[in-house]
Formats: C-alpha cells, structure tokens, sequence
C-alpha cells in the first residue's frame, strides 16, 4: 500500500504502486505497477491519481453540479442519458487545471523523455471481480505535451459517456466514489500488437491460451478493425496447437510528424505476424503474468525491436 505522504500526490510512477493501490491509481494503473514488481516489461510512465481528479472537480466548483445533473437521470431514457453526458462532459472540458497540479503533471512528462505518449483512464472501480470498465473509458494516442492537460480532461470526462454513465446506474455505483486516475506512458510505435486470454475464450480450456496479432498498432485487434493471426498454445508444454494467419491490408499506426493515429494501407499480405519462437515467448510472460495474478487475464501486448511489452493485464470477467 502506498504511504500516506503519498495520497495527495498529483502523480506516481509506477515504480511506487502495485494492485493494492486500485482506489488511488485504478484498475489499470495498479496492474501496471505490480507487474514491475514481478519483472515484467511495460512501456515507462506515470499515473496521474485519483484524488488529482477529485483535486481538479473541486477547485473547479463545479462537484454538485455534476450531481445534480446525474440526479435528474432516466436511466430507461437514452435522451435523457445523452443530455446528462453532454452537460457534464462540458463542465469538465471548459474548466482550467490548476497552475500547481499542471506542473506536477508536466514535470512527470518531462522526466520521461519522450515527445510521444499515450494517455489511458483507469478507474478506481474498474474490473473488479464483479465490474468491467474495459472498452468504456477512453484512451488517447500519440499525445505530445502540448495536448497532454487536455487530454487528461478527456480521460477524466469520459467517466460520464453516455455508455459509462448507463453502466453504473444499471450496476447502481453511481453513488460510490468512483473517480478516474490516468495513466501516461511512453508511446510504443509497434511493429506487431495484439491481445492474449490465459484461458481459451470459447471452449473455456484452463490448459489452452490464444493470442492474437496484428500488424501495427494494439488499437487495431482490440477495436476489431482487423482481423488478426490467431494462435493456440498449451500453457503447460508451451507448445503451438494451431494457427490462423490472417490476410491484413490495412493497419493503425502513429505517424513520425504529427497528433493521433492513421491508417495505412497496403497489399495484401497473408503472412504469419509473429514467428513461432516469438510466440513462445510472449506466451511465457503471458502464463507468468497468470500465474501471478492466480487467475485467468486478459492482456494487451505490444512487440517493437525484438522486445515485447505488456501494456495492461485484467482479469477475464467473463467467465
């Protein structure tokens, strides 16, 4: 657990949390730091806390509003929804930053060293045993420093899309203390990116993982935006049982001069993304990555000059 001086820190690095840390760092950013602590590779970076988010709803006055507005809710209105998202995601986008966490935060970037990141949210509440927020809350791509605070707030905003917002009344939290913490980390420009289950998604198979591969870019498996090389392997012989190469003419890259994503297209190639040797290895974290968490995960990959790196791991809710 973090100690108290902590607590009202704007930022962490990874280096200072670990999964005990959820209400402070959230979901993701608590994974983050306990995988550290095991010896797994993740892109460097830091969080942006959870009481940083409350710091910035308070300072801007306007916490009861975003009450008030929830208040007014139908839940089995869809308009209604919409209206309330719109309104809140506006108080939070038009209000400033304080000067003394804007530095903080920037100080964290600067120590990084790099000119590109990416800017995830990772809610306090997000999966848990019960509750899954994947998908829900938004992540930012390519962000340079100079869009950074902004970015932020966007994280911080998407707490209350119309999704997010129907989700936790129908699951009844709207009343918990759920803020967002955000994490920051180095952009990893992949070559090849993807996903594992630690168990097999549909024949539900303990002893099976399945990955899957994609040219680019993580962003393109997980959106379904193309179809990637899918491989199953035995986790106890670590052996390949099957593979499925994909035929991929498109993928999502970061441009070297610019903001944001872009597709590239190109012929089409039907070729195996990641080698037999390579699939071998990211299997093994992958299994010690289970192993550690003492249950079945969901995790998202990226490889770039012979190195793979974990950018999250969450537990398979599903199930």
């Amino acid at each position: 657990m973090l100690k108290s001086q902590n607590l009202l820190k704007c930022t962490l690095p990874f280096s200072k949390i670990s999964r005990k840390d959820i209400q402070i760092v959230g979901g993701k950013g608590a994974n983050l730091g306990e995988m550290i602590k095991v010896g797994i590779q993740i892109p460097a970076g830091f969080i942006v806390t959870s009481s940083t988010f409350e710091n910035f709803i308070k300072k801007a006055r306007i916490e009861n509003k975003i009450e008030e507005i929830i208040k007014k809710i139908e839940i089995n209105n869809s308009g209604s929804i919409k209206k309330a998202s719109n309104n809140i995601k506006k108080l939070i986008l038009k209000s400033k930053i304080a000067e003394d966490i804007e530095k903080d935060i920037l100080d964290a970037f600067n120590k990084l060293g790099c000119k590109y990141v990416a800017v995830r949210s990772s809610a306090t509440a997000e999966d848990s045993k019960t509750d899954s927020w994947a998908g829900q809350l938004d992540t930012f791509l390519n962000v340079i420093k100079e869009d950074l605070m902004e970015n932020i707030k966007n994280c911080w905003a998407s707490l209350f899309s119309e999704r997010a917002l129907f989700y936790q009344m129908e699951r009844k939290i709207t009343k918990q203390n759920i803020p967002v913490a955000v994490v920051v980390q180095k952009m990893i420009q992949s070559e090849v990116a993807g996903i594992c289950f630690t168990i097999h998604p549909v024949n539900k198979n303990k002893d099976q993982l399945i990955i899957e591969a994609g040219l680019g870019l993580c962003e393109a498996v997980v959106s379904g935006f193309v179809t990637p090389d899918n491989y199953v392997i035995d986790k106890k012989s670590l052996k390949i049982i099957e593979k499925n190469i994909s035929d991929q003419s498109q993928m999502i890259i970061c441009p070297e001069r610019g903001k944001g994503i872009e597709v590239v297209s190109f012929e089409n190639n039907e070729f195996q993304k990641l080698s037999n040797s390579d699939i071998i290895r990211l299997s093994k974290i992958c299994v010690k990555i289970e192993k550690h968490y003492k249950k079945p995960q969901d995790i998202e990959w990226a490889f770039k000059d012979n190195k793979f790196y974990i950018l999250q791991s969450r537990p398979i809710t599903t199930l």
